[in-house]
């Protein structure tokens, strides 16, 4: 049995684009298959139930393999604030919390993305070692989010997409 340590990712992002488009790419399947885990070349499936309790399922055919993501809303104030579990069921059976809140500015608005990111790690680990893992699970997924958001917003503020993640 493995221990658990948590850390935390905080990444904003500002948009040129109303509160109400970018809160609806995080909740419409259709906006959600060509940036959230997966691209539109490679989405199998994209399906969700945006509500306090629904669920959210992607799964994304990369290199010959799928990889799923699945998840459940946990708090929906639109178009403000979503706040959902993410898990990949084949890696871990433990599940993220993230939450995104949305600030309207006076051009745009301003994206507040937080992870709780649940790391795993082996009993006999040290200090060091948890501190290590934490700082690579931290780094891998700020920069996996990283790509995603730059793909959020070529869509939102072009409407197509045109990296190759």
């Amino acid at each position: 049995m493995s221990d658990v340590s948590t850390t935390t990712l905080i990444m904003i992002r500002i948009f040129d684009v109303s509160t109400e488009r970018v809160f609806n790419a995080w909740l419409n399947p259709e906006m959600m298959r060509k940036w959230f885990f997966t691209l539109e070349g490679t989405n199998k499936i994209t399906q969700n139930n945006p509500q306090v309790g629904g669920t959210w399922e992607i799964v994304d055919h990369r290199e010959g393999k799928d990889y799923r993501a699945i998840g459940e809303y946990l708090e929906i104030d639109s178009p403000k604030k979503i706040v959902f579990t993410f898990k990949m069921p084949q890696f871990s059976e433990l599940e993220d919390t993230i939450i995104v809140e949305l600030k309207e500015l006076k051009q745009g608005c301003e994206m507040t993305f937080k992870q709780v990111i649940h790391v795993p790690h082996e009993k006999n680990w040290s200090e060091s070692d948890i501190e290590k893992a934490l700082v690579e699970w931290h780094d891998s997924t700020e920069h996996g989010w990283n790509l995603m958001f730059m793909g959020l917003k070529e869509l939102l503020e072009t409407g197509k997409i045109s990296y190759k993640g």
